[in-house]
C-alpha cells in the first residue's frame, strides 16, 4: 500500500489500514500490518478459541465530512481470525464532503473470517458512503455483519436530514454471489415505507458461507421462536408494532439474514446470538464472545 498523505482538504482525515493474517503452528499471527493515519489496532487477543481476534482501533471515534477509512484484510490459507470494533462507528454531520469507509476483505481456502464490526451510527446531517467487497475462495469459511442506525433518537436526534450511499459485495471463487446497492436521503420513502425500512430506524444483514437449506431452516427456527434473552425474534411478516422484523434467505451456498429493529442493542442482541448458533455449523468452533463487547 503506498504512503498517503493523513490529512486532506485542509482538514479532513484519512485513515488507512492493511493486514494479513497467516497460520503459525497451532495459532494464527499477525503477518503484516501497516496503517496511515489515525487507523491501527492493538496487539491481537487469543481467547483460547484457536483464533486470532483483533480490535480496529479508529482514535478520533467518529468520521467528519471529508474524513476516508480504508481497510484492506487478507486471511491466508489455514489463518482463523475474527475482527471487531471497540464501540460503533459514528458519522457526523457534514455541510459538504460526505465521510467515506471502504473495506476489502480476502478469506483464502482452507481459512476462516469473522468480520464483526459494531454497528454504524449515522447522525443527523451526515453524508455517508460506505463500501465492503469480500472476496471469499472457495473452501473458504465466513461469518460477517453489517448494522446501520439513522440518528440517535435518546439525544434528540431524528435523522431529519441525512444521505446513505452503502454498496457490499460478496463473492464467491470470483463469481458474485451478492451486489447490493442501499441509497437514501432522509426526507425519501424509503425510510418510513413498508417496502423500505418502514420507520424502524435500525437495519442489518448477516452473512454466512457456506451454508446449505439445513442451516437455513435452523435460522428461521430460530427467528421465528421467542427467546428470554431476545426480544420477540419474529418473521419478516410481523406487525409493526414488534421491537424486529427479520427475514433469512439462501443464495446459492451463502446464507443472508436481514433484519430491521427499532433500537440498535436489539439487532446487536439478535445477531449476536444468531453468530453464536451459526459459529460452530459455519467456522467449526465453539461460540467465544470478543471480551470488548461486555467492557
Amino acid at each position: 500500500m503506498a504512503a498517503v498523505e493523513t490529512a486532506i482538504d485542509g482538514g479532513s482525515w484519512r485513515g488507512t489500514l492493511s493486514l494479513a493474517f497467516a497460520a503459525m503452528g497451532d495459532r494464527t499471527i499477525v503477518a503484516e500490518r501497516r496503517h496511515e493515519g489515525p487507523f491501527c489496532i492493538q496487539r491481537p487477543f487469543y481467547p483460547g478459541d484457536g483464533v486470532c481476534h483483533v480490535y480496529l482501533l479508529h482514535p478520533p471515534g467518529g468520521l467528519a465530512g471529508g474524513d476516508e477509512l480504508v481497510l484492506d484484510a487478507r486471511v491466508h490459507s489455514g489463518a482463523a481470525t475474527l475482527i471487531t470494533t471497540p464501540a460503533a462507528t459514528k458519522f457526523y454531520r457534514s455541510a459538504g464532503k460526505p465521510s467515506r469507509q471502504q473495506q476489502s476483505l480476502h478469506v483464502a481456502s482452507g481459512s476462516s473470517l469473522e468480520w464483526l464490526p459494531q454497528d454504524s451510527i449515522l447522525f443527523g446531517g451526515s453524508r455517508v458512503e460506505i463500501d465492503t467487497r469480500i472476496a471469499l475462495e472457495a473452501g473458504a469459511r465466513f461469518v460477517g455483519w453489517e448494522q446501520t442506525s439513522c440518528g440517535r433518537p435518546w439525544s434528540g436526534d431524528h435523522y431529519a436530514a441525512g444521505s446513505l450511499e452503502q454498496h457490499t459485495q460478496i463473492e464467491v471463487a470470483g463469481e458474485p454471489r451478492l451486489v447490493e446497492t442501499l441509497r437514501w436521503r432522509a426526507d425519501e420513502r424509503i425510510l418510513t415505507a413498508d417496502w423500505g425500512l418502514a420507520g424502524f430506524g435500525v437495519c442489518g444483514a448477516l452473512y454466512a458461507f457456506p451454508a446449505d437449506s439445513q442451516l437455513l431452516a435452523h435460522v428461521r427456527e430460530g427467528l421465528g421462536a421467542a427467546t428470554p434473552s431476545i426480544d420477540a425474534l419474529t418473521e419478516v411478516t410481523a406487525p409493526a408494532t414488534t421491537d424486529l422484523r427479520c427475514g433469512a434467505t439462501l443464495l446459492g451456498d451463502l446464507l443472508v439474514v436481514r433484519c430491521l429493529a427499532r433500537k440498535p442493542e436489539s439487532l446487536r442482541n439478535l445477531l449476536e446470538a444468531l453468530w453464536s448458533t451459526l459459529r460452530s455449523a459455519v467456522i467449526g468452533r465453539t461460540p467465544c464472545a470478543p471480551r470488548i463487547w461486555r467492557t
